[in-house]
């Protein structure tokens, strides 16, 4: 049985983790559970989303991993346990990923130093100050880890992990079972495609600016 610790932490962004989850979840021979610092309830950063952690860190030392995105990773440092965490399993993961802001845990830990990844694109300054090579590829594998762009990327990922972990049709037959097929309204989903103008009016409504 593959063990598959989706990370969550106070502050995480709901879809970042819950994309992943719903693509990896009903995968037989997957043991997809959500991990924290601490067993129990943690909220996300609208403070209005809380998810429950079936295990604490210590109780998950060699699992797949998946971490996710928040805005919290703003003050986050590499003394934070999810990076001490993530240093101390990533030696014997099949596949240690990130989806959004979750790449900056990874930088932390030291697991991102000159190689291509990606992040939210409000947070590429960040990831290239310790050490990656930030990149709007929405999806980026570079040996065994793999990263994601912001938020709904996460369910790319999902999707990128079922095909490695099992196959690409069953990964084909997940898509359809969840009816991904993206058409959006307008095509806006990453800062080239925008004025800029509403990426800076973006970055502030973010509270980035």
């Amino acid at each position: 049985m593959t063990t598959v610790a989706l990370v969550l932490y106070p502050g995480f962004t709901a879809l970042d983790i819950v994309g992943p989850f719903q693509t990896l979840v009903s995968i037989p021979g997957l043991d997809v559970f959500f991990v924290s610092d601490v067993a129990g309830d943690v909220t996300d950063d609208t403070g209005r989303f809380t998810l429950k952690a079936a295990k604490s860190f210590d109780e998950v030392p060699h699992p797949d991993v998946v971490v996710p995105g928040g805005l919290h990773v703003r003050t986050a440092t590499a003394d934070d346990p999810v990076v001490h965490w993530l240093r101390k399993v990533h030696p014997t993961t099949t596949w240690t990923t990130s989806v959004c802001t979750g790449a900056v845990y990874l930088a932390l830990a030291g697991l991102l130093e000159g190689i291509a990844s990606n992040t939210h694109w409000a947070f590429y300054d960040r990831l290239e100050a310790l050490g990656a090579h930030p990149t709007e590829q929405r999806v980026v594998v570079v040996g065994k880890i793999i990263t994601a762009a912001g938020v709904s990327a996460g369910i790319d990922m999902g999707l990128t992990l079922v095909s490695f972990l099992v196959n690409d049709d069953v990964a084909k037959m997940v898509q359809l079972a969840i009816e991904y097929d993206p058409q959006p309204p307008f095509d806006t989903g990453a800062p080239s495609k925008v004025s800029p103008e509403m990426l800076k009016a973006s970055r502030r409504a973010m509270g980035i600016e």
